[in-house]
């Protein structure tokens, strides 16, 4: 096992080559490698089975070994999504401005790789992939640092990935996987500024909370996913029920999935007791305020801690608010930036639930679960930015890229 100043090292080397890589030489690699992983699924599946095995004798949950598992079909669309990701326009030197100055010097502003990426996330192995890729179509050299709880799947993706970089044109070394999950050494990732440009973590809150302040590389924050779907008052019955079992159940150990559902107290009053029998007939446990506790007394009471919970599972927070004020107060509150909605025929409710709520995604009658770069047609995504700063939402492939300034003269110099 190499050290990590060699991986550095490594990194930093071939990102020069990397970055003027053609599309045609980037398109192939990935295309290696949607071949290589169904012709070596067997041994990335075995690899998974220790990985669940694992999960299973640490009573880990079940959102999370679903978050860890791999199947043919996962496997199948893994490598369909490169496919569509070779689909997608290059966006390294695009031209995005251009003008001449007074002194006849041509002034261009093109896209750029950003250099060397470490990106760092937690049980999910498709991320692997998925980052791999992203980084390979915009130029970038990565440094992958998965959680142990998936470590024999991500050791097994990598080297397939390694294997078909080796039959291509790009440098094998263009994605490296740290294979030490301990805290000691990701806290010397985060510290790595030498040879990483920026460092993505993705994952829990506890996760980029921990890179983000202990981190001395700038970091793409993405953030977790404590969303929630607001029914106003003269919300459709049917529609209203039918997406928040959507965004609750459809796949809740994903980040776009709901947490809390709250209500307007006129809806709650002719429907809840339907709601919370949908919900109840998923399986979903509530946790509910006193007003929905009320209407039916095996609802969990809920707490403060609720309101800040990502479950990540078959559980859900209720709360019954007076106005759509008040909803948008407490998503501002308690939410994390991620994706919000509101079930409404209001127009002038939607509005300004769209302009008031701070969050990267929000939506008018729909479900939270579209909260996605393929859903998006981004193809495959790095995460889902929270942050304000040069990225915002799900981060395809030019949230990836940074800038350069290329100017062509003739013989010009300053007086």
């Amino acid at each position: 096992m190499i050290s990590l100043e060699q991986m550095g090292k490594q990194a930093k080397q071939v990102s020069a080559s990397l970055s003027n890589a053609s599309t045609e030489d980037k398109n192939q690699a990935l295309r290696l490698i949607a071949e290589q992983l169904l012709i070596e699924q067997e041994s990335i599946l075995k690899a998974n089975v220790k990985d669940i095995e694992r999960a299973e004798q640490n009573d880990f949950s079940n959102a999370v070994i679903d978050r860890i598992r791999l199947t043919p079909e996962r496997i199948k669309d893994i490598s369909d999504a490169l496919l569509q990701l070779i689909e997608l326009t290059d966006p390294i030197s695009q031209v995005l401005d251009s003008w001449q100055l007074e002194n006849g010097i041509e002034l261009k502003k093109v896209s750029v790789p950003i250099g060397v990426i470490g990106i760092i996330y937690e049980a999910r192995p498709n991320v692997t992939v998925d980052a791999a890729a992203l980084c390979l179509k915009t130029g970038n050299a990565v440094i992958l640092r998965g959680s142990s709880s998936a470590i024999d799947s991500n050791m097994a993706i990598v080297k397939v990935i390694r294997t078909a970089l080796a039959k291509s044109k790009l440098p094998i070394d263009s994605v490296q996987l740290l294979e030490d999950t301990s805290r000691e050494t990701a806290e010397k990732l985060f510290r790595l500024n030498q040879y990483l440009d920026v460092l993505i973590p993705r994952g829990s809150q506890k996760l980029i909370t921990t890179v983000v302040e202990k981190s001395s590389i700038p970091v793409l924050e993405t953030g977790a996913g404590n969303c929630h779907m607001y029914i106003d008052q003269d919300a459709d019955q049917q529609m209203a029920i039918d997406l928040v079992i959507n965004a609750k159940t459809q796949r809740p150990s994903v980040c776009n999935a709901i947490e809390t559902v709250l209500i307007h107290s006129d809806w709650f009053d002719h429907y809840g007791e339907a709601l919370i029998q949908a919900l109840q007939n998923e399986n979903v446990v509530i946790h509910g305020c006193q007003t929905v506790k009320s209407m039916d007394p095996t609802v969990t009471r809920a707490t403060e801690e609720d309101w800040q919970t990502e479950y990540l599972d078959l559980v859900i927070a209720m709360k019954v608010v007076q106005s759509t004020d008040e909803a948008i107060a407490h998503i501002n509150q308690y939410g994390t930036n991620h994706s919000e909605a509101i079930i409404t025929r209001s127009n002038n409710h939607a509005i300004q639930f769209l302009n008031e709520v701070d969050a990267a995604c929000v939506y008018h009658n729909a479900s939270t679960r579209f909260t996605d770069g393929f859903e998006f047609g981004f193809g495959a995504e790095i995460g889902i930015s929270t942050q304000k700063l040069h990225a915002r939402g799900p981060m395809g492939l030019q949230a990836l890229t940074s800038t350069k300034y290329q100017l062509f003269g003739d013989g010009q110099y300053k007086k």
